[in-house]
C-alpha cells in the first residue's frame, strides 16, 4: 500500500505543475484536432467540388466515407452517406442544406475570388469589407453548406 502511495505521489509530483488544478494541467497537456464532418447523399459531387474548385486533397475515401484536407493539410473535413449499415444510429441522419458554415481564411482573397469566377462558381455574396476587418466572399457547396472565403484585415475606424 506505501508504495502504491509513493508511487502516485512521485508521478503527481513529475507530471503535474503546482499552482495548477488539474483539469488545467490535463487540458494544457492534451493536443486536440477537429475534422467536421457531414453527412450527405451526395458524396460524389461533393469530391469533385472540394477538390476541383477549393483544391482540397484526399485525405482517405470509400464507398461510404470521403476524408478532405486543405491544401497544406491544414485541417480536415469528412463526408459520410446517410444510413450506412457501418454507423450507428446517431451518424445516419443526412444534413439537410441549412444552419452550417464553414469559414476558409486565405492570403489572397481577391485571387480566389477571381478564381472562382473564371470556374463559374456561383458567388452567393459578392467580394466585400466588413467594418469589423473581414475582406470576404461566400460561395454554398453541393450540399447546401455556406462557406465564407476571407481574408482578416484591420477594422474600419470610427
Amino acid at each position: 500500500m506505501k508504495r502504491s502511495a509513493m508511487l502516485l505521489a512521485i508521478i503527481l509530483f513529475c507530471c503535474f505543475q503546482p499552482g495548477l488544478s488539474i483539469a488545467q494541467q490535463l487540458k494544457s497537456q492534451q493536443k486536440m484536432k477537429l475534422n467536421a464532418g457531414i453527412i450527405t447523399s451526395k458524396l460524389a459531387e461533393t469530391k469533385a467540388f472540394y477538390t476541383s474548385i477549393l483544391g482540397f486533397g484526399i485525405s482517405f475515401e470509400n464507398d461510404f466515407y470521403l476524408l478532405l484536407h486543405t491544401p497544406g493539410k491544414q485541417a480536415e473535413l469528412s463526408f459520410l452517406l446517410p444510413g450506412h449499415a457501418s454507423q450507428q444510429p446517431l451518424f445516419q441522419p443526412s444534413f439537410q442544406g441549412q444552419g452550417m458554415y464553414l469559414t476558409i481564411e486565405v492570403e489572397d482573397v481577391d485571387l480566389v475570388y477571381q478564381e472562382l469566377k473564371k470556374k463559374n462558381v456561383d458567388i452567393k455574396i459578392d467580394i466585400r469589407n466588413e467594418p469589423w476587418g473581414d475582406r470576404h466572399f461566400a460561395i454554398t457547396d453541393p450540399n447546401g453548406i455556406a462557406i465564407d472565403i476571407l481574408k482578416y484585415t484591420n477594422p474600419e475606424k470610427p
